[in-house]
C-alpha cells in the first residue's frame, strides 16, 4: 500500500504542478466580490482535475495488479474500478464545469449530483441495509427502497458538504485526507483490503495536491475537486456499512459529521432568514473563525495578510474535526457510543457557533 500511496501522490504532484503553470487562464471569471473569497491574485480552481487523474492512475494500477496477480500486491476487480472511476468522473465534471464558467446554479449541479447517485447505487449495488436502532431496524429491512434512498442522499449530499467547507487553503483536503486514512483503517480491520486501498488512492492523490495547496495557496480543488472528496468517501462509507455487518452505519456519520452538520445547519440559518440554501454567504463557521477569532497580520504586503490569515484559520476546523474522527475510529462498532458523540459535536458546534456570533468568545480561543 506504500507504492500505491507514493504512486498517487506524485502523479497527483507533477499534474497540479502543471495546471499551477498553465491553469490560469479561466480564473478571470472568479468575480473578486464572492462572499466565499478570501484570496487575492489569480488562481486556479482545477485541483479536481488533478486528483482525478492521480485517482485514474491509481485505480488502473489496482486492476492491473488483480490481473498480474503480481505478488503482495492488492488488486481491484476491473468492473468496481471502472464503475468508481465512471462516477467520479460525471461528478467531478459537473463540478470542473462550474469552475470554468461560473455558470452552472445551484440546483443544476444537485440534480446532476443526485443523477449520479442514482448511477452509483445501481452499478455498484449500494444501499444502507440497517440502522443499528432496534426500534427501526426491522421496518427498514421490510422497506429496502429506504436503504436505497438513503445511499442515493449520502452519495449525493456529501460532495455538496464538503463543497461547502471548502472555503481556506487546505481546509477540506486535510479533513478529506484524515477520512480517507480513518476508512482505510477500518476496511482493514474488517479485512477488506481492496476498499482500503481504493480509498488510499484518494489519499494519495489529496496529499500530492495539498502541497501546491498549503500553505502557498498556488491552486484551489474548486467544485471538482470538493465533489470527487465527496462522492468517493460516501461510496467508500456505504460500501463498508453494507459488506460488513461489523462495523456501525453510525460510523460514517460520526466521522463526517463536520460537513454534514455544517450543510445541515446552513440550510436551517439560511431558511429561517428567508433565503434560498443554494445562496452563497459569508456566514460559514469557518469564515466566523476568519473574521473573528484569528488574529490580524502585519504585513506591508496585503496579499500575504491576506495568505496568512487565511493558513492560520485552517487549523482551527483541522482540531475541530478530529474531535469527532477520534472516537470515530476508536468506537467503530459501537452505535450507542458514536451517537452519543455525534449529539455532542452537535451540541458543541451549535453552542460554538452561536458564541461567535454574540463576541463571547474565550480569550484563550482568540490568542
Amino acid at each position: 500500500m506504500l507504492f500505491l500511496l507514493i504512486l498517487c501522490f506524485a502523479s497527483a504532484f507533477l499534474a497540479t504542478a502543471v495546471l499551477v503553470r498553465y491553469g490560469r487562464g479561466h480564473t478571470y471569471r472568479y468575480a473578486s466580490t464572492k462572499p466565499q473569497r478570501f484570496h487575492t491574485g489569480n488562481v486556479p480552481r482545477l485541483g479536481g482535475i488533478a486528483m482525478l487523474f492521480s485517482c485514474t492512475v491509481g485505480w488502473t494500477w489496482l486492476v492491473i495488479s488483480a490481473q498480474l496477480r503480481f505478488s503482495n500486491q492488492i488488486g481491484l476487480e476491473g468492473t468496481t474500478a471502472a464503475s468508481l472511476w465512471l462516477v467520479a468522473l460525471l461528478t467531478v465534471a459537473a463540478g470542473v464545469y462550474e469552475d470554468l464558467t461560473q455558470r452552472l446554479r445551484a440546483r443544476y449541479r444537485l440534480l446532476l449530483t443526485v443523477g449520479t447517485a442514482a448511477v452509483a447505487c445501481w452499478l455498484l449495488g449500494m444501499s444502507v441495509p440497517r440502522l443499528d436502532v432496534v426500534t427501526l431496524d426491522q421496518w427498514w429491512a421490510t422497506n429496502a427502497w429506504l436503504g436505497l434512498g438513503l445511499a442515493v442522499i449520502a452519495v449525493s449530499g456529501l460532495p455538496h458538504a464538503f463543497n461547502l467547507i471548502d472555503g481556506y487553503n487546505g481546509l477540506a483536503g486535510i479533513v478529506a485526507l484524515v477520512c480517507c486514512f480513518a476508512l482505510a483503517y477500518v476496511a482493514l480491520q474488517v479485512g477488506d483490503r481492496q476498499l482500503a486501498a481504493a480509498v488510499l488512492v484518494l489519499a494519495g492523490a489529496t496529499a500530492g495536491f495539498l502541497v501546491w495547496n498549503y500553505p502557498g495557496g498556488l491552486i484551489f480543488a474548486g467544485d471538482g475537486g470538493a465533489y470527487l472528496w465527496g462522492v468517493v468517501i460516501a461510496i467508500a462509507s456505504v460500501m463498508l456499512v453494507k459488506h460488513h455487518g461489523q462495523v456501525s452505519p453510525w460510523f460514517p456519520v460520526l466521522l463526517l459529521i463536520y460537513p454534514v452538520w455544517e450543510t445541515l445547519f446552513s440550510i436551517y440559518r439560511k431558511s429561517v432568514r428567508g433565503q434560498s440554501p443554494g445562496l452563497a454567504d459569508a456566514l460559514h463557521f469557518h469564515q466566523l473563525i476568519y473574521r473573528r477569532i484569528v488574529r490580524g497580520v502585519f504585513d506591508d504586503d496585503e496579499a500575504r495578510r491576506m495568505l496568512m490569515r487565511n493558513n492560520r484559520t485552517s487549523p482551527y476546523l483541522w482540531g475541530f474535526a478530529l474531535l469527532t474522527v477520534m472516537p470515530a475510529v476508536l468506537f467503530w462498532n459501537n452505535t450507542l457510543v458514536l451517537m452519543a458523540f455525534c449529539l455532542l459535536f452537535v451540541v458543541a458546534y451549535t453552542y460554538a457557533y452561536y458564541s461567535i456570533i454574540r463576541f463571547k468568545v474565550p480569550r484563550w480561543i482568540r490568542r
